[in-house]
């Protein structure tokens, strides 16, 4: 019986894999096919239960709740725009280097900016063209906007950190020190190999100018930058750093030391409408709508991939995989970080494979040899990587229109530094 159970799980796994690549959404293909695994391992409660338990995690829904709201605020009063504004007018006539400048540059927004998708858009209306202008190929251009949106990853508001809190029971600050060494060494990586792919394609070609082919899609510029403005999505990282570094020692900082990324958020979003001067209703009902949106599709696929989950549980698949890799201790390297970066991949999201991955084995790591956070950020990172390889990912989409190419092309400039960090990932930081 319990061979058909775990046949079942294999066909569950291969189906939700299928779903995705057929772009069934992300939450329906996890929940139906964890309620139909709990359903033929006659534990249908389980996918219930796993679904209402999800659905009030404090941890998860204050960090990531609060974190869009904020954004949702930053976009309104259009300080997102002044940062992005700010840190790319000096990015001019830098020839070939602009490529690891832009590059950095988003790496830093998408910080502040943390959606792979919003980043993109954000600052690839304002990077894209200014790199085609410079000389670079448009597929160049938009790769190296859509790598450094990686950056991401650091945020404090970002899922896979919130997920990774709940799990471990350490705070966002912690988990974010950890993820750095990862973060910045696939930076490092990606970026070197996003210069070599350009001397390979020949992407940079000096005093030519390439023209945006779309010309439909354009941000609304701003005219004059306004450095207060600018600083706004900044200041909730700002008031977390310092809060998490010797600065708190001194009294009049000692406050930040009892500030979450909720609190941290919550401030910001004051702060931003005394400084923008934005009426309160407004600033009040985008905070709400971005708190919304946030549950519906980042706190949803956390259910989603709670559900799914559940449903492997009910078949017993959890229980010999955990005890498996307690026997073989060097696969659970390749399973945290290879299988999600393959998931990433063929699907276009990482947020699945990561999820399922961190809730179902890095829950158990420390029974498997591993620290929780030094597997679960590996985790996380790898899908981030994953996600670059694939042409159906909504930021390479993105990307790929404003700079009026393929998205295979982008692809075929981001494949090489995302395959050497995942295999650092795996075999040097975890």
């Amino acid at each position: 019986m319990q061979t058909l159970y775990l046949l079942i799980a294999i066909l569950g796994v291969i189906g939700v894999v299928y779903l995705l690549v057929k772009k069934v959404e992300t939450k329906t293909a996890l929940i139906g096919v964890g309620f139909i695994l709990c359903l033929l391992s006659l534990k249908p409660i389980e996918a219930l239960n796993a679904f209402t338990h999800a659905m009030v995690q404090p941890a998860l829904i204050e960090a990531i709740c609060a974190s869009m709201g904020f954004a949702f605020v930053m976009k309104v009063t259009k300080c997102d725009k002044h940062l992005v504004k700010l840190l790319t007018a000096p990015l001019k006539n830098v020839g070939f280097f602009l490529i690891p400048l832009a590059f950095m540059v988003t790496f830093f927004i998408a910080i502040a900016i943390p959606s792979a998708a919003g980043c993109s858009a954000a600052v690839g209306a304002t990077l894209i063209p200014l790199l085609m202008a410079s000389g670079v190929k448009p597929a160049m251009a938009a790769a190296t906007v859509l790598c450094g949106t990686m950056g991401g990853i650091l945020s404090p508001g970002v899922s896979h950190t919130a997920l990774i809190s709940e799990i471990s029971g350490k705070n966002i600050q912690e988990i974010i020190l950890v993820q750095t060494p990862n973060a910045l060494t696939a930076g490092v990586i990606v970026m070197i190999s996003l210069m070599i792919m350009a001397l390979v394609f020949k992407d940079y070609q000096k005093g030519k100018v390439f023209e945006v082919a779309n010309q439909n899609i354009k941000e609304e510029s701003i005219e004059k930058v306004s450095i207060l403005y600018a600083l706004m999505p900044l200041v909730p990282l700002a008031i977390l750093i310092i809060g998490a570094s010797p600065l708190r020692m001194y009294e009049f900082l000692s406050w930040t030391s009892k500030i979450g990324v909720a609190e941290a958020m919550l401030l910001g979003t004051i702060i931003a409408v005394v400084v923008t001067w934005t009426k309160p209703d407004i600033i009040s009902r985008e905070f709400f709508n971005g708190m919304g949106k946030s549950y519906a599709e980042i706190i949803g696929i956390i259910i989603a991939a709670s559900v799914f989950v559940a449903g492997l549980k009910a078949c017993g698949v959890i229980d010999i995989i955990i005890e498996w890799l307690k026997n073989e201790q060097d696969y659970v390297r390749f399973g945290g970080t290879f299988i999600p970066f393959l998931m990433a991949m063929v699907t276009g999201s990482g947020d699945a494979a990561a999820m399922a991955f961190n809730k179902a084995v890095t829950i158990h790591a420390q029974d498997l040899g591993f620290d929780q956070l030094k597997l679960g950020t590996a985790v996380a990172m790898s899908a981030v990587l994953g996600r670059y390889l694939s042409p159906i990912l909504g930021a390479c989409i993105i990307v790929s229109a404003i700079a009026g190419v393929n998205p295979l092309e982008i692809v075929k400039r981001t494949v090489l530094g995302c395959v050497i960090s995942v295999v650092v990932i795996a075999f040097v930081l975890l």
